[in-house]
């Protein structure tokens, strides 16, 4: 199954590209997966993806490979669920280039899976990769807008809760998030609840 989005970057195409090889800033930005380890352009991680009303986890590895002249990324990613015996494959294809509002990336997506989301469509599909990306675009407005640690001296991508299950109710005083969003570092107890 193929899948396309769009999505625009607020950085010239030079900032972008370097952001974006960068794994261990980036991977964080995107909504329920977690980088275990890297070396090198090899990865390891996990994601949670909810599926229709089906709430799945996978636990997997991948290579990133860089075209510098045509400023492209090519990942190759597989995984298998943690709870069951389906399995994901996905060749993700990201070229970047200059939009009038900064880096427009072109994300092209080669999906095979099998297990209990082979039974959903490619308009579900659609759905949450049309929910996913959005979301790690926003992250990634925000991991450039951060100002940056000043122990790393670098900017970090505000991160999910470990527990996916914490919402706010509130906007966020801290960052002026809105609701409903998975608790970040900066948030306070008073504007999310511990369900």
């Amino acid at each position: 199954m193929q899948l396309d989005h769009t999505f625009t970057v607020p950085a010239g195409p030079d900032d972008a590209w370097k952001l974006f090889h960068d794994l261990a800033r980036v991977a964080p930005c995107m909504p329920g997966a977690v980088l275990d380890t890297l070396d090198g352009d090899s990865f390891t991680g996990r994601v949670k993806v909810k599926i229709g009303a089906v709430q799945m986890s996978y636990r997997g590895e991948g290579t990133v490979t860089r075209d510098e002249t045509a400023r492209s990324m090519h990942l190759d990613l597989s995984g298998s669920e943690t709870r069951g015996a389906g399995t994901a494959s996905a060749t993700v294809t990201a070229p970047l280039a200059e939009g009038p509002e900064g880096t427009r990336v072109r994300v092209r997506t080669d999906l095979d899976i099998t297990g209990r989301p082979a039974q959903f469509g490619r308009g579900i599909m659609t759905e949450v990769g049309d929910r996913l990306v959005p979301q790690f675009a926003d992250r990634l407005e925000d991991l450039l807008r951060a100002p940056p640690d000043p122990r790393t001296r670098r900017r970090s991508c505000p991160r999910p809760s470990r527990r996916p299950w914490t919402w706010a109710r509130r906007p966020c005083p801290c960052c002026s998030g809105r609701p409903p969003y998975p608790r970040l570092p900066c948030c306070s107890p008073s504007c999310w609840s511990g369900r």
